[in-house]
């Protein structure tokens, strides 16, 4: 009994390091895979209880929110690589307490307080814009068929936002401080509380008030984790500490990566988000409806992945800071096969899915794109995976050097995506989509990356000899 025992601990352990689990992707793919699955069922109950019209706003709205980048810019991404770096040379004890480098504690401390600021002045900012230009952009495309209540469920999704703009730099830092399986863990509950939410507004039916109760269920749960004793005492003990003459300027190191990181992801908007709103314009809400859907199952299907390659920024950054480079491309490309095999798998098994429920759910399988077309979107999300992942690697090191490429692909996915979108409709939009990435998004990445990698590796090794 007790061989067979240590042989099925060998074997599980085995597994677990072959496809790289750990306790911090496990927690997050856990989360990825609860948002799948109870995707699925979202995506019934809106088959079920939104009309195809209601389907159009409901994926607008998710759209539209996601102009909140504008005032975000990036800086969570920032936040993670500056409190990675610093806390390299420090100690968190169970109670809360920091030990180590002065010098580091003092600047650790600047980048939370600086990062409390920045999002309470962005939030309220981001609240002021938005709800009135979600009012400009619905009235102006209204179009023929029974009216939808629209108003109530849009303001209170961006004010939902807003909160949620409170709480996420925070948990940003934690992950930057090493805290990455205690915050997944916490992600997971914030899916499933909201999930739970989201589907009683369906089932209630107030479907467009979902999207706002996700994002609610989501802070609730935030906000309970960072009132917990040991993440309260560490938070409050950082925001209070004095800085003095030792901090993270802004001016000279935030600033300098950060307008390439806030610029990237602005593109990031016309890259991932802008499909919807053009289609909503053009070809109705149905139209968007259909593409909002079938974007959103394989962002879902990419997001259980790339759970894989996000756990591992904080080491990244981390690996970086000791010039540990032979670790550092050990983990990195250990992560990417892995993960990327598992993409392949899913997105396979998923499209097979689909063709059988053409023939078996027709009414069901029209809500979404058809099979050809959405597997041409799951072939661009396997290239954005590995893309992401190449950048999550470069800008471990504080640097952004996918700057130019991004604006090119955010243009010509932009552009591509208002003509084909108005003159030909969805299915076109997508050969644009994956025509951009096989020709330009994926090999000028795959160049970057070789080329930085070298350079900046080869600097870093001669400097240290």
């Amino acid at each position: 009994m007790k061989t067979k025992r240590i042989a099925s601990l060998r074997l599980v352990s085995g597994l677990k390091h072959m496809v790289g689990l750990d306790r911090a992707i496990a927690f997050t793919v856990l989360g990825r895979f609860w948002s799948a699955l109870a995707g699925i069922l979202t995506i019934l109950l809106i088959a079920r209880y939104l009309t195809p019209r209601e389907q159009g706003y409901y994926y607008t709205f998710y759209s539209l929110v996601a102009l909140q980048i504008v005032f975000e810019l990036g800086f969570s991404f920032v936040i993670l690589q500056l409190a990675a770096h610093e806390r390299a040379s420090l100690t968190f004890l169970p109670g809360g307490d920091v030990e180590g480098d002065a010098v580091a504690h003092s600047r650790l401390a600047s980048v939370l307080q600086k990062a409390i600021r920045w999002y309470f002045a962005a939030g309220l900012l981001m609240a002021l814009a938005l709800i009135p230009a979600g009012f400009v952009f619905f009235r102006a495309h209204q179009s023929a068929g029974a009216a939808v209540a629209w108003r109530a469920p849009w303001c209170l999704l961006v004010m939902a936002a807003m909160l949620a703009f409170q709480v996420d730099p925070v948990f940003s830092f934690l992950e930057g401080c090493g805290f990455i399986a205690e915050v997944a863990q916490r992600r997971l509950t914030q899916a499933v509380l909201g999930s739970l939410l989201a589907w009683a507004a369906l089932l209630s039916h107030h479907g467009l008030y979902s999207p706002a109760m996700v994002i609610l269920g989501q802070v609730g749960v935030g906000i309970a984790f960072l009132l917990s004793s040991r993440h309260r005492r560490l938070i409050a003990g950082l925001l209070f500490y004095p800085v003095r003459q030792h901090f993270v300027g802004w001016k000279r190191e935030i600033w300098p990566f950060q307008w390439k990181i806030a610029i990237s992801w602005m593109c990031g908007y016309f890259i991932f988000q802008i499909f919807s709103p053009i289609l909503f314009a053009y070809q109705g809400p149905v139209a968007a409806g259909q593409m909002g859907m079938s974007l959103n199952i394989a962002t879902a299907i990419g997001s259980v992945t790339l759970a894989w390659m996000n756990t591992k920024s904080s080491p990244f950054g981390a690996l970086v800071a000791k010039g540990r480079f032979a670790e550092l491309d050990r983990l990195f490309f250990r992560t990417l096969w892995q993960s990327t095999v598992l993409l392949v798998i899913g997105a396979t098994i998923f499209l097979f899915a689909l063709l059988v429920g053409e023939r078996s759910f027709p009414g069901l399988a029209n809500r979404v794109l058809p099979a050809w077309a959405f597997s041409l979107l799951l072939v661009n999300t396997i290239l954005n995976h590995i893309i992401v992942s190449q950048a999550l690697y470069l800008r471990a090191h504080k640097q952004e050097p996918f700057l130019v490429p991004t604006i090119i692909s955010a243009l010509l996915i932009a552009s591509c995506t208002l003509f084909l979108g108005k003159n030909y409709g969805a299915n076109a939009v997508t050969i644009g989509l994956v025509l951009q990435g096989i020709l330009f998004a994926f090999p000028s990445a795959t160049y970057i990356f070789v080329t930085k990698r070298r350079a900046w590796h080869g600097v870093y090794h001669g400097a240290a000899a």
